[in-house]
Formats: C-alpha cells, sequence, structure tokens
C-alpha cells in the first residue's frame, strides 16, 4: 500500500501522482489512505466525487505497461470512479480485512493442495512482482506465471491470455 499510495510508483509516474494528491490538503499528505478516506465519509458530494476521480485516474493512469490516455479516461468517469475509489479505499483504510500483513503466508498450509495459478506482470507498479514472488516461495505447489511485458491490468494481452488459459486449465478444458 505504500508503494502505490504514498511513496514509490510516484517517482514512475510524477505527473499522475501531481494528480492523484491535488484533492488532499497538504497538511494530511503523510497518509493519503487515511486522508482520501477522511474525504470519502464526509457529507461534501462535489468534494467526494472530486477525490473520486483524483484516485480512480491514478489506477487508470499506471495499470498497463504503457500509459493509455484510453485507460485514465475511462477510470475517471463519475459513476465508475465513485464506485471505484470508495470500494478500494474501504478494503485498504481496513487492511484488507487481515488480521496482520503476513496473514495468507502464515495460513498459506490450509490452501496449499488447492490448486492454483499465480499470474503477475513483470512491471506491475501498482502490486510489484515483490509480493508475488514471497507467495510464490512459499506456496511452490502453485503455478506461478510472470507475464513478461505486462503491467498490472488482467486487460493486459499477456495477463488476458494467461487467465484465459488458467481457467481452461482448472475447467478441464486444457490438461
Amino acid at each position: 500500500m505504500d508503494w502505490f499510495y504514498q511513496e514509490g510508483a510516484s517517482k514512475i509516474f510524477p505527473d499522475a501522482w501531481e494528480k492523484f494528491i491535488e484533492p488532499i490538503d497538504i497538511s494530511k499528505r503523510d497518509n493519503l489512505i487515511s486522508a482520501y478516506y477522511e474525504i470519502f465519509k464526509s457529507d461534501d458530494e462535489d468534494e467526494k466525487l472530486k477525490a473520486a476521480i483524483a484516485w480512480s485516474r491514478w489506477e487508470g493512469s499506471t495499470v498497463n505497461l504503457s500509459y493509455s490516455p484510453e485507460m485514465a479516461d475511462s477510470f475517471s468517469k463519475p459513476k465508475f470512479a465513485l464506485a471505484f475509489a470508495l470500494i478500494e479505499n474501504h478494503y485498504f483504510i481496513n487492511k484488507g480485512f487481515l488480521s496482520h500483513e503476513q496473514q495468507l503466508i502464515d495460513g498459506i498450509d490450509s490452501i496449499r493442495n488447492i490448486p492454483a495459478t499465480i499470474i503477475q506482470g513483470r512491471y506491475d507498479v501498482c502490486t510489484p512482482l515483490e509480493t508475488a514472488w514471497e507467495l510464490h516461495k512459499s506456496w511452490p505447489e502453485a503455478k506461478f506465471i510472470i507475464t513478461p511485458f505486462s503491467g498490472h491490468s488482467a486487460f493486459e494481452k499477456e495477463i488476458t491470455h494467461e487467465l484465459i488459459l488458467a481457467t481452461d486449465r482448472y475447467g478441464g478444458v486444457h490438461k
């Protein structure tokens, strides 16, 4: 969360980052997820929509390997932006409803025998490869695929391809 919503990805996309932090008062920028949450819980519908568009546009600007103005614009549509930003922020302010950051890794034995495929874009700026790599190291039974020319989006050509193959494999189409 810190990498994408505080500092890290901001160094790769400073132009998009500037627009992301714009709705947040300078004095509240030390915790942007909380600052956005405060706006989203307010009664000021105009401020809430402006913040939701900034939040969503940030993600839409960073999800693909190559910047796509069309993707950023699609994330900026008011109805989509409001739903997307409120849902994401709700999960993030609640830390994904996990009791601690390593909960999945600590509980891996409970899912170890479930057939699974981890698909990760090499150039995913939203959720860098490091996290998927840690999961792979703890869960070597899961098939692990790094798509070499992809970012974060499931709509990246390589990721879509691998998702379809995995779905077909688990559905019995390909063995």
